[in-house]
C-alpha cells in the first residue's frame, strides 16, 4: 500500500496505490463504500486528510482492502497514471519535519576532509528541522535565490513517517510506532549553514524540503536498513550508498528523540545523507539554474525536482 496526495484541480486528494499499481482517489472511493455500508467505522472527512488515515495505524489496511475489493464498483475514482499529478504525500507536516545530522561516517569523514577537521562521530542523535513551509513535492522547483545563497546543495535521505503517536518510546517498541517510509531531499544553503552556524536556516528556507513520491506502507519494506540509497544531478550519480551505514537506526532515532517530547500521527523523520554531497567535491560542486536532481530509495521510487532562479534574483 503506498498513499500519496494529488494535487487536482487546485484541491489536494489523497489517493491510494495499490499492489497492482491501480491508483484510486480516495476522496471519490470512501464516500461510495460508506454509503454501501462498508467502513463504518471511519470517520468523516478522513477521505480527505491524509494524517487522519495514518492515525489509523494499521486499520489503514483495512481501507485499502476494502478499496481493492470495490474495484469494479468504483468508476472514477480511478486514476490514470498519465493524469496523475502528485504533490507531497504530507503537503504542510502539521509541526516541522525532524530531522538527523551527521548519521553516515563517509559523510562525517567527507566534512572533515573538505574543512581540514578531526570532528568524531556523534555519541547521541543530532536533530534540528525544517519548517513545514520548506515542503515541495515530486517534479516541482527547488527556488534558487542568489540574493539568499549562492552555495545550493542537495541531500538525499530515507524518511519515516511516525503512525501511532507516543512519548518516552523505548527502542524495543519502536517499530510499532513507524508508519511507512518516504524520500527527502535535505536542500541546503552551505553558506547561510556556515553564516549562521547551526543547520536550520540554511535548510529551512522554501522549497528546500522536496518528498515523496509516496509514502510506503511499512509492511511493504522488510528491512529499512537494507535500502540502496541514490541521487543523481542532470544524469550524473553524487550518492551511491547502503541505507545499512547509518550511524543510529531507526529504534534509536525514535527513543531519542521521543524522550520527553511527545511524538504524533504524521510527523516525518528524516534520517541523514550518505557522503557525495556537493560541497565536499573537490571541486566543490554546487546546484545551479536548470539542474536537475534526482532522488531514488530502493523500494520508495524516484523522486525529481528542477533547480530554478528566483525570477530577479540573478545567478553568479
Amino acid at each position: 500500500m503506498r498513499l500519496g496526495t494529488l494535487l487536482r484541480e487546485g484541491e489536494h486528494h489523497t489517493v491510494l496505490k495499490l499492489d497492482d499499481d491501480t491508483i484510486v482517489d480516495l476522496h471519490l472511493a470512501l464516500p461510495l463504500l460508506q454509503r454501501e455500508g462498508q467502513l463504518k467505522w471511519l470517520a468523516p472527512g478522513a477521505t480527505t486528510d491524509i494524517v487522519q488515515l495514518i492515525a489509523l495505524d494499521e486499520r489503514a489496511l483495512e481501507v485499502a482492502q476494502a478499496v481493492a475489493q470495490a474495484l469494479p464498483g468504483l468508476g472514477a475514482a480511478r486514476i490514470a497514471p498519465d493524469a496523475l499529478r502528485l504533490a507531497a504525500p504530507i503537503p504542510r507536516t502539521r509541526k516541522n519535519v525532524f530531522c538527523l545530522g551527521r548519521n553516515y561516517a563517509e559523510h562525517i569523514q567527507e566534512d572533515n576532509t573538505s574543512r581540514d577537521k578531526a570532528t568524531p562521530l556523534p555519541e547521541a542523535p543530532q536533530f534540528f528541522t525544517k519548517p513545514a513551509t520548506s515542503i515541495t513535492g515530486p517534479d516541482t522547483d527547488i527556488e534558487l535565490d542568489s540574493a539568499v545563497t549562492r552555495r545550493l546543495d542537495y541531500e538525499v535521505e530515507l524518511a519515516f513517517v511516525i503512525g501511532r503517536g507516543g512519548r518516552d518510546i523505548p527502542a524495543k517498541d519502536a517499530w510499532k510506532h513507524v508508519f511507512g517510509y518516504t524520500i527527502v531531499n535535505d536542500v541546503t544553503a552551505r553558506d547561510l549553514q556556515r553564516r549562521h552556524d547551526q543547520w536550520f536556516k540554511g535548510k529551512g528556507l522554501d522549497t528546500f524540503c522536496p518528498m515523496g513520491p509516496w509514502i510506503v506502507h511499512a509492511s511493504q519494506i522488510p528491512d529499512p536498513h537494507a535500502l540502496r540509497i541514490q541521487l543523481d544531478v542532470n544524469g550524473e550519480r553524487r550518492q551511491d550508498a547502503s541505507t545499512a551505514d547509518m550511524i543510529f537506526r531507526i529504534p534509536a532515532i525514535i527513543e531519542s528523540l521521543s524522550a520527553g517530547l511527545t511524538l504524533e500521527p504524521g510527523d516525518v523523520i528524516a534520517t541523514g545523507t550518505p557522503s557525495g554531497v556537493g560541497y565536499a567535491m573537490n571541486p566543490r560542486c554546487f546546484l545551479a539554474d536548470g539542474d536537475v536532481v534526482t532522488c531514488r530509495i530502493e523500494g520508495l521510487g524516484e523522486l525529481s525536482n528542477r533547480v530554478r532562479a528566483r525570477p530577479g534574483a540573478g545567478v553568479s
